[in-house]
C-alpha cells in the first residue's frame, strides 16, 4: 500500500489528468528539460482516466515510461478514485451505470468502445497497470495520496475512501504532524492552492487545458519550490454532474 524509496535531488508530482496526454506529454518533457538526466522522483498523483479525450493514451504512456524510464528517473504512480471506478465496473458490470456517469464513457471511447460499450476492449496490460498503482507515497518531509489523509488516524490505518476521495474544508491549511501533504482530487480552476501544511494541485486540467505541476525540493520541508505550468487547448465536452473530482 506504502512506497518508500531513497532521497532524490527534486520531486516532481503530476496531478489529476483526466485523458489529456498532450499534457502529460508537455509536463514529462519540461520535467526532462529541468533535470538534465539527473535524479529525480516523478509522482502522478492518480485519476488518468474519464473525462478528457485520450485516457487510453495517457495509460499507454505511463505504462511505457515505468518500463524504460529515463535516466535517474524514479517513478511512482498513485491510484485515483476514478481508477477504482473503472475497476469497479471491470470486475462487477452491473457497476458500470455509475462509472458512466462520471466521466467513464469518454475512458471507453478512447479505447475504440461502441453503444453499448464493450468492456473487453480495455488490455490486459491496463487493467493489471492500474491494479498494481500504490495508494500513497511517503518521503522524509511530504506525504502524496490522491485526495487526502486524516490528521488524526496512522497511516498505516487510512481509510481507502479518506485517500482517495477526502475533500479538505476550504482554506484549511494544516497537513500531517510535520509532513507536508501534496494532493489533487479537489479541483481549484484557479489554483494550485498552497498552504502551509498542504498543496492541492488540481487545476481541473482535463477541461482548462491548464496543467500545473509542483517541483519539491527533497532536502527542504514543506511546498514546492517551483512550480511548471503547461498549457493545451481547453476540451470542449460536457462534464457530468460530479465534475469536482
Amino acid at each position: 500500500m506504502f512506497g518508500r524509496g531513497q532521497v532524490m535531488t527534486r520531486t516532481y508530482v503530476i496531478p489529476d489528468l483526466h485523458g489529456r496526454c498532450d499534457l502529460l506529454t508537455a509536463a514529462l518533457r519540461d520535467i526532462a528539460a529541468r533535470t538534465h538526466g539527473d535524479p529525480a522522483t516523478v509522482i502522478t498523483l492518480g485519476d488518468y482516466i474519464d473525462r478528457g479525450p485520450d485516457s487510453r493514451g495517457v495509460i499507454e504512456l505511463l505504462a511505457e515510461l515505468g518500463r524504460s524510464p529515463p535516466p535517474g528517473w524514479r517513478l511512482v504512480g498513485l491510484k485515483g478514485n476514478h481508477e477504482i471506478l473503472m475497476e469497479e465496473a471491470l470486475q462487477h458490470p452491473e457497476r458500470l451505470p455509475n462509472w458512466l456517469a462520471k466521466g467513464g464513457d469518454t475512458a471507453l471511447r478512447s479505447y475504440g468502445a461502441g453503444d453499448p460499450p464493450d468492456l473487453a476492449v480495455v488490455p490486459d496490460d491496463h487493467r493489471a497497470w492500474i491494479a498494481a498503482l500504490e495508494l500513497m507515497y511517503v518521503d522524509r518531509h511530504r506525504i502524496y495520496v490522491h485526495a487526502g489523509v486524516d490528521a488524526d488516524q496512522p497511516l498505516d490505518r487510512q481509510p481507502v475512501k479518506t485517500l482517495l476521495c477526502k475533500r479538505y474544508p476550504d482554506a484549511y491549511a494544516g497537513g500531517y504532524g510535520d509532513y507536508h501533504v501534496v494532493h489533487g482530487h479537489d479541483r481549484a480552476e484557479n489554483g494550485p492552492l498552497l498552504y502551509a501544511g498542504r498543496t492541492n494541485l488540481d487545476t481541473m486540467a482535463w477541461s482548462t487545458g491548464r496543467l500545473v505541476v509542483g517541483a519539491f525540493d527533497d532536502d527542504k520541508a514543506g511546498g514546492p519550490v517551483d512550480l511548471i505550468e503547461v498549457r493545451g487547448a481547453p476540451f470542449a465536452g460536457l462534464p457530468p454532474a460530479d465534475n469536482r473530482g
